[in-house]
């Protein structure tokens, strides 16, 4: 009967679509999962032109996606981890730079100060004299702990990098296998909207790492590949990133298909690239700044003492030593007696002519990599104060990033995020849609039965 047919279809249909409905239910907090929704169409008459048609069907399951609204979040995320990754470092720096405890500013002026004092009161006089020596080994303590801070961000900075190339690999290559089994599933009419979720999520990830684009290819394969044009997945074939070198001189390599390509990680963004920009454009001209200020206060302070005499009227000696790319790069002459320091410009003991001259030393200028030519006293200042300001920039860019991927998710989740609401609305619609469909095959069981009886 054409009747119960018809009821028997809507019933069939709407058990379908409330298994659509349920399954985005059970996935309200599942990340990356996109609802589904079942399709109906209604199954057109047959030829007599005497019945008003066959039930319905159900001719597809959606998949509520958007692919503009995708890549928005994707190249939400790369902005996001450029950003990042950068600031704990910038942090770090801001706080041991600042800090009245661990800063040159600090060290340098009681440096200074420890001249003034036996400028002002007795050049012979061996306890003041001690204390030069004292706040000279602070003052050289104090650059070798910032450079210390400087090689241990270094240290970090390469080690991450290695550790997101590993993620970055595993990412790659799950795209690529899924990539595989979607257009294996497709090509038999296998669902996929699992698959394709699984996907997404790893492209969403691989995208924080390094920035990318996505292009959509024929039986629902996403080719992927880096910003700067080389190719990371081609349907099934991945490429594999690798970190080559150690951490003075770490690069990146990207082999794709037997060929291999040498990548500028400062244009990769992402993770990768934030880290690569911080350590290019700020941790190595900070450190470089830094020991542009102690080796050229130490030059200044040895050829001063070099144009003095000490107490007993010999030649100056050399006050501090500057090794650079070394763990102590600045440390006090070994072996220097309080009474070697040359104060005297004539030999004179008590003559204090060339400790004048190493006091006006801290009102000299000097070069200092990103600064350019600053007064020895402001030096370490305008580094701190640099700092801030790149600190401060990089803290807005990331507010920026962090808001732009905030509204690209919630702009993805209106197309393709479970609303509880509305599936709760859609349940109970298909559920009167099915009591609906039995009833009707209840009165039809029941005409039937009245016919056969009146036939009996």
């Amino acid at each position: 009967m054409t009747i119960m047919n018809n009821a028997l279809s809507g019933a069939l249909a709407s058990q379908l679509a409330l298994s659509a409905t349920s399954q985005n239910i059970a996935n309200l907090q599942t990340k990356g999962y996109t609802r589904q929704a079942a399709m109906l169409s209604a199954v057109g008459a047959d030829a007599s032109g005497k019945a008003v048609g066959n039930g319905v069907q159900v001719s597809s399951l959606i998949r509520f996606s958007d692919g503009y609204k995708s890549q928005q979040m994707w190249r939400a995320n790369a902005e996001t981890g450029q950003f990042s990754q950068t600031q704990p470092y910038l942090t770090q720096l801001e706080r041991v730079m600042g800090d009245d405890s661990a800063s040159l500013s600090v060290a340098v002026d009681g440096f200074f100060a420890s001249l003034n004092a036996v400028a002002g009161d007795n050049a012979t006089s061996t306890p003041l004299r001690q204390q030069v020596l004292t706040s000279s080994s602070l003052l050289a303590q104090r650059f070798n702990s910032l450079n210390n801070v400087f090689n241990a961000q270094l240290q970090s900075v390469s080690q991450q990098r290695s550790a997101i190339v590993d993620s970055a690999n595993a990412n790659i290559d799950k795209i690529a296998a899924l990539n595989t089994r979607i257009s294996q599933a497709n090509a038999v009419g296998a669902p996929t909207s699992s698959l394709i979720d699984a996907r997404d999520l790893a492209i969403d990830e691989l995208a924080g790492q390094v920035a990318l684009e996505v292009s959509e290819q024929p039986g629902g394969v996403r080719d992927i590949s880096l910003k700067t044009g080389q190719a990371l997945v081609i349907g099934s074939v991945a490429g594999k990133l690798h970190a080559t070198g150690g951490i003075v001189d770490q690069g990146f390599t990207l082999e794709f298909a037997s060929t291999t390509f040498a990548l500028d990680a400062t244009r990769l963004g992402g993770q990768l690239g934030g880290l690569t920009v911080y350590e290019k454009d700020t941790l190595r001209p900070m450190q470089q700044g830094v020991a542009d200020v102690a080796r050229q206060l130490a030059e200044k302070v040895n050829t001063q003492m070099a144009a003095g005499f000490a107490m007993d009227g010999t030649p100056g000696k050399p006050l501090f030593v500057f090794t650079p790319g070394t763990t102590n790069m600045l440390q006090v002459t070994a072996g220097l007696e309080p009474t070697g320091l040359a104060f005297s410009s004539d030999g004179t003991e008590g003559d204090t002519g060339n400790l004048q001259k190493l006091v006006q030393i801290n009102s000299q200028t000097i070069n200092v990599t990103g600064l350019g030519t600053v007064l020895l006293s402001d030096a370490d200042t305008q580094l701190v104060g640099k700092l801030g300001v790149l600190s401060q920039q990089n803290q807005a860019d990331l507010v920026t990033a962090q808001t732009m991927r905030t509204h690209a998710v919630d702009d993805w989740q209106t197309t393709s995020g479970v609303n509880q609401d509305e599936e709760a609305v859609n349940l109970v619609e298909y559920q009167n849609m099915y009591q609906a469909n039995m009833k009707v095959m209840s009165v039809a069981n029941a005409l039937f039965d009245a016919t056969l009886a009146m036939m009996g």
